[in-house]
């Protein structure tokens, strides 16, 4: 629903805000004279230096927290409150005139100063922050202001220049920073009641130990009993931060410098002029250093905020990511794992952490993953397996691990972080698709056959039949009928190549010879009649061959010798080639090597067809691998590498077929 404001709601408004300006004013017009009015009695020298001038910093805080635009209104009435207070204390008007033109310098000088260069208000959370607040607030305003300042007094000029810039400087290192930061607590709303009532009990216990120390009557100063500041400055700076510190160091400036400036105090028995100097260097030194330190533990606190910020979210991506998530320190023991993966496996942290999650892991698959991720960890390098876990219910489960090491920043390596993907529907549709791909070879196989059985029996008889048939026509035709007895016999010699041709279709559809006579003449017999046929030199070789050859076995090496070979003579151009076939404890090796131009063997490139596909799977299916390696101009290389199974009681070797 649209809300639209009258006139009366719009002047309602306006008059509230101008009536917050005006008590906006008030306020700063009685906190500047009252400010002023206790550095009034904070004076030691006669000539109208003060130690310590607060007015101007708390009017600097007051334009760091409202409107730029109302900045004019804040600097009258505090300027008006500081024009009142010197007339009450007698000053000429030249002396109050400086002083006001001293105070606009300093006042614009901080407020612009620390709104450009720290954004607004002054967050003292690092060494960087603390510069900048440094020098646009506690050197560069109390020097320029002190310029014009000195020249207020009647004293000698630098002495007078150095109280006011030490005066200013120790008022802005120690009461903006509490202004400020008591400021934006109260704004946040997000302390306890409990951070409130320890702060309170610490600068209940500041002042009284600096009641003590600079005000009370109670014999001769002793200037060692200083030291017993030092814990609970130390307490503010760790506590509280910068806020704690500067307020810490505001309460011991105050009582410290009424205390001289009223004979009490280790600063009360040296003259006056000396007295101000080492009062400037006591509270110099009792603010800087604890400022810096509270920084320091402020930086510390949000780098460490930052950090928890950053692992819970890091805990809330793990533990609502749909993977498994595990992390391990630099002694290769694990340190977290996620809910994903603690709610797959059904088992609590505290039982996979370490060493323990290895409990679920297949038998048969722990040294082999151990091996790899040892190896990996050693060299620092990513690495990805297969491995199965068994489930909640007991059921093992396939699942895909990528591990990548972690290092910090600084390069410091901190361990490992994986993720993990349940991949066993994947393998049980590749081992269905490896299933079929084998069905359909041993379909195609059994097809070959039939058709070469086919083409052997019937087609190659008929042709024989229609041979004879042609031949005794070709005798019965007399002599004198030449033209008719020439063309029976282009006819008869043309059945007789076609009845080849078909023989040889048939030996490659099915290669008689591998069945009966083995794989070594099979392939001999192979590679001497395609050297034959397209005039190339294939040179065939075997050696250490002492055992039988199953016949799948030897189906399998004798096609992928029959389709490499046949690549060679289309592809490659090759004048030589080699075949070599041989075994070794592990079952049999099939090497074809020629010297051509080579190709690329990336899967994407269209070079790379069905045929080495095919040759692939054939070694897949019986166990076995088959590489490829090929430069161009450089030819080509297959090695084929199937498993036996030897019994020990000499019995037919087994052939080691692919894991499904």
């Amino acid at each position: 629903m649209e809300i639209t404001l009258t006139d009366s709601s719009r002047n309602t408004a306006g008059l509230d805000s101008r009536f917050r300006i005006f008590l906006l004013a008030a306020f700063v017009a009685t906190l500047s004279y009252l400010a002023a009015r206790l550095a009034g009695t904070l004076e030691i020298l006669p000539q109208g230096d003060w130690p310590l001038w607060p007015a101007n910093v708390l009017v600097v805080s007051v334009l760091l927290l409202v409107p730029r635009r109302i900045w004019p209104i804040v600097l009258a009435a505090a300027f008006s409150a500081f024009v009142l207070f010197n007339l009450q204390a007698g000053l000429p008007i030249r002396s109050i005139l400086l002083l006001l033109l001293s105070d606009t310098v300093e006042i614009l000088t901080a407020a612009l100063g620390l709104r450009y260069s720290l954004g607004g208000l002054p967050q003292l959370n690092s060494l960087k922050a603390l510069a900048k607040y440094s020098f646009f607030a506690a050197f560069l305003p109390p020097f320029a202001g002190a310029i014009f300042g000195a020249l207020a007094t009647s004293g000698n000029y630098w002495t007078s220049w150095r109280i006011s810039f030490f005066s200013e400087a120790i008022a802005f290192l120690t009461i903006m920073p509490a202004v400020l930061g008591w400021a934006s607590h109260a704004r946040a709303r997000v302390r306890t009641r409990g951070y409130y009532l320890e702060a309170a009990v610490l600068m209940a216990a500041v002042t009284t130990l600096s009641y003590f120390l600079f005000v009370a009557r109670w014999g001769r100063p002793q200037p060692a009993l200083l030291f017993f500041l030092v814990p609970f400055l130390l307490w503010s700076a760790l506590r509280f931060g910068s806020t704690g510190a500067g307020t810490s160091a505001t309460i011991v400036a105050f009582l410290s410098v009424w205390g001289a400036a009223h004979g009490r105090g280790p600063f009360s028995e040296v003259a006056p002029i000396n007295n101000v100097l080492q009062l400037h260097l006591f509270l110099l030194s009792t603010a800087a250093p604890f400022m810096v330190l509270a920084v320091l533990v402020e930086g510390h606190k949000q780098d460490e905020q930052v950090l928890r910020e950053s692992e819970k979210r890091f805990r809330l991506v793990a533990d609502t990511a749909p993977v498994l998530i595990w992390m391990s320190g630099t002694d290769k023991l694990r340190t977290f794992f996620n809910q994903g993966w603690l709610k797959f496996t059904g088992r609590a942290l505290e039982q996979q952490l370490g060493e323990g999650w290895t409990s679920v892991l297949h038998p048969e698959d722990v040294k082999r993953y151990l091996d790899v991720y040892s190896a990996s960890f050693d060299a620092r390098a990513q690495f990805e397996m297969e491995y199965r876990v068994s489930r909640f219910d007991g059921e093992h489960r396939w699942i895909v691990d990528y591990g990548v090491p972690r290092f910090e920043p600084d390069g410091a390596f901190c361990g490992y972080i994986g993720t993990c993907v349940d991949i066993t529907e994947r393998k049980l549709s590749e081992e269905s698709l490896h299933s079929l791909s084998g069905r359909l070879i041993r379909a195609q196989e059994e097809e070959r056959a039939r058709i070469a059985r086919e083409l052997h029996d019937d087609f190659s008889q008929r042709l024989a039949l229609l041979g004879i048939g042609l031949g005794q026509l070709w005798k019965t035709l007399p002599a004198s009928k030449a033209e008719e007895r020439a063309k029976v016999l282009e006819m008869l010699k043309g059945t007789k190549e076609i009845s080849s041709d078909l023989h040889s279709l048939s030996h490659q559809l099915h290669s008689s010879k591998l069945e009966h006579v083995g794989l070594v003449s099979a392939l001999n017999g192979l590679c001497r009649e395609i050297g034959e046929k397209h005039e190339i030199e294939i040179h065939f070789s075997e050696f250490d061959l002492r055992l039988n050859i199953p016949k799948d076995l030897a189906l399998c090496l004798f096609r992928v010798a029959q389709e490499a070979l046949g690549n060679v003579v289309k592809h490659s151009h090759a004048k030589n080639a080699y075949v070599e076939l041989g075994s070794n404890k592990s079952g049999l090796s099939l090497r074809i090597k020629d010297d051509g131009r080579g190709f690329d063997t990336d899967p994407s490139n269209p070079a790379v067809g069905i045929g080495l596909v095919g040759m692939h799977e054939r070694v897949r299916i019986v166990g076995g691998r088959l590489l490829v390696k090929s430069e161009l101009l450089q030819g080509t290389e297959i090695l084929a590498e199937v498993p036996i199974d030897i019994p020990a009681d000499g019995a037919e070797p087994k052939v080691q077929t692919a894991r499904r």
